[in-house]
């Protein structure tokens, strides 16, 4: 069984931080012996060694941090995995080198120079593998490995109550970062050209209060419920008559698995991700980016024909089955690790 030393040096929030964090307590739980070394953040080391994994907290503060580097190849000396699997630039860029095999995990399209050490690349898109290859990397030496979401299971939905909102009025859930890629504005504009619906953005970030004032100029103040943060994204997900991703830039889109799991019908933006994802008309809407009429128009087609909502909506969750559940991607991650050290 692969010996792995997982390297995370991300912010305490994000997409690929969060899948960090569901991926080394799934491989742990099929047997993989691994050390996790993250950058300084208590509460992902407590998270994932309440998890029974072995973490080590580094500082990894940029290139004049020469300690980091030290500290990582000390672990990695001592603990002698047969992989090191970087995530992100920061991390991949001072992989250690020795009788290991070096991977760089990728989830955006990235400055390939972060990763001219890496003796294998895994993409978490088909076309950000594409690209990669484009750059110039060999074929063999990059894998497509996608990211998983959670099985939510049965879930008791949030209360409308909760935050403020009627019953009986449509309700829309967003979730992410708040953050200009994300296009949350775009979904506040789109939001003002329909009736009675009320969204529930679930997100913290730095655009917090610029979306707040833009809630206010569009006279959405009372139909916008601005949730910070959360940890309990099923629930809000339950409750939802549409999950919205309205992203102008959006290499994967977690998200769109975590809505798919939670058998809700998506609306999308056609960024990177969620165009590989979705199959336009049958697991989910997609509309041009940067254009909230259209994407409007598609929420407003969608709350008045619910039959067709939920077809779509069960053929998100039948995707998530087949595709992108934690023994599906798990046994993939396996086989790549054979495959890489045999």
């Amino acid at each position: 069984m692969t010996r792995l030393l997982q390297v995370m040096a991300g912010a305490p929030q994000g997409g690929a931080e969060a899948f960090f964090e569901r991926l080394a307590p799934a491989l742990a739980r099929v047997g993989l012996e691994q050390h996790l070394a993250i950058r300084r953040d208590p509460g992902r080391a407590a998270r994932l060694r309440e998890r029974g994994l072995t973490v080590t907290e580094l500082r990894f503060g940029g290139r004049l941090d020469l300690a980091t580097g030290w500290g990582l190849a000390a672990l990695a000396k001592g603990f002698r995995p047969e992989v090191i699997l970087g995530w992100m630039n920061r991390a991949a860029r001072i992989l250690p080198s020795g009788p290991y095999v070096r991977v760089g995990r990728l989830g955006g399209y990235y400055d390939l120079k972060y990763y001219r050490t890496c003796d294998h690349l895994i993409a978490n898109t088909r076309d950000l593998r594409r690209w990669i290859i484009e750059q110039g990397w060999p074929a063999e030496r990059v894998d497509y490995l996608p990211n998983f979401a959670d099985d939510p299971g049965p879930v008791v939905p949030m209360p409308r109550h909760a935050f403020d909102t009627p019953e009986g009025v449509p309700l829309l859930v967003a979730l992410g970062r708040l953050h200009p890629n994300k296009g949350f504005d775009l979904l506040l504009r789109a939001l003002a050209c329909l009736d009675e619906a009320v969204l529930w953005l679930a997100g913290e970030g730095p655009l917090r209060a610029e979306l707040a004032t833009l809630a206010e100029q569009l006279g959405l103040a009372n139909r916008v419920r601005f949730l910070g943060w959360r940890d309990d994204a099923p629930r809000l997900l339950a409750s939802a008559d549409l999950f919205v991703c309205p992203s102008r830039h959006e290499p994967l889109g977690n998200v769109v698995l975590e809505a798919w799991a939670s058998a809700r019908p998506v609306i999308a933006a056609a960024a990177q991700g969620p165009r590989e994802l979705i199959r336009p008309g049958e697991t989910g809407l997609l509309t041009p980016t940067e254009d909230p009429a259209s994407l409007a128009a598609a929420i407003a087609a969608l709350l008045s024909d619910p039959g067709r909502a939920a077809r779509i909506a069960a053929a998100g969750r039948s995707a998530f089955e087949a595709q992108f559940t934690e023994a599906a991607v798990v046994a993939r991650y396996q086989a790549f690790f054979a495959r890489i050290t045999g």
